[in-house]
């Protein structure tokens, strides 16, 4: 008798703790628990780049571009002109780990919103991309994948015409030809697919 009651209480305990837990709500109504998401904390690191590379113009970027030969698309182009971009161009050399993550690895298997995919990354510790990270992760990765595309979390930089975009960096495919750096669409309710990759700040150390 007395082995069913404490076994009883056991489940109840267990009950509670699963009803109790800690959520989060997405816009898209689903609820995360807490709990879970920190079991997903540690990623890797995918690729380490530089900043401040003595590139601090939109004519520095575009000709080092230019030189290695790779294509910039429309919305690069505009984007570097901007205050934006302008003010996240690091004057201090740094090195910054970047990690590779798609929404569906973030806990959204059928696609979210940038906003959704964003607040998860930063819940789970990881942090945007400066808007400089596109040029000079471009300029540092040659040997990018034939196919692969890249889209960088980073806030969105508002082009000429008014729309809103974020860096995409990507080896043809879509695209066409060559090594990009382009730009994609960012509007706030665009529900980005699931296995798309984003590429998020893990840190970012001085170095001499």
């Amino acid at each position: 008798m007395r082995r069913n009651v404490v076994a009883f209480l056991l489940l109840l305990i267990f009950a509670l703790t699963v009803l109790v837990a800690p959520t989060t709500n997405t816009s898209d109504g689903h609820k995360v628990s807490l709990e879970k998401q920190s079991l997903k904390k540690s990623f890797q690191t995918w690729k380490t780049i530089r900043l401040g590379t003595g590139l601090y113009t939109a004519g520095d970027f575009r000709k080092a571009l230019a030189n290695k030969g790779f294509v910039i698309g429309h919305w690069s182009d505009d984007a570097i002109e901007k205050p934006a971009f302008a003010a996240s161009i690091s004057r201090e050399k740094k090195e910054v780990e970047l990690v590779k993550v798609t929404a569906a690895e973030l806990g959204f298997k059928t696609g979210a919103t940038r906003g959704d995919i964003y607040g998860r990354a930063i819940q789970l510790g990881l942090k945007l991309s400066p808007a400089e990270v596109g040029a000079q992760l471009r300029l540092q990765y040659p040997d990018q994948p034939h196919g692969e595309w890249l889209l960088i979390a980073m806030e969105p930089i508002e082009d000429s015409s008014g729309g809103l975009g974020v860096a995409e960096v990507g080896h043809g495919g879509h695209g066409g030809p060559g090594l990009w750096l382009c730009g994609d669409n960012s509007s706030s309710n665009y529900v980005w697919p699931g296995f798309v990759n984003w590429i998020f700040v893990r840190s970012q150390d001085p170095v001499d």
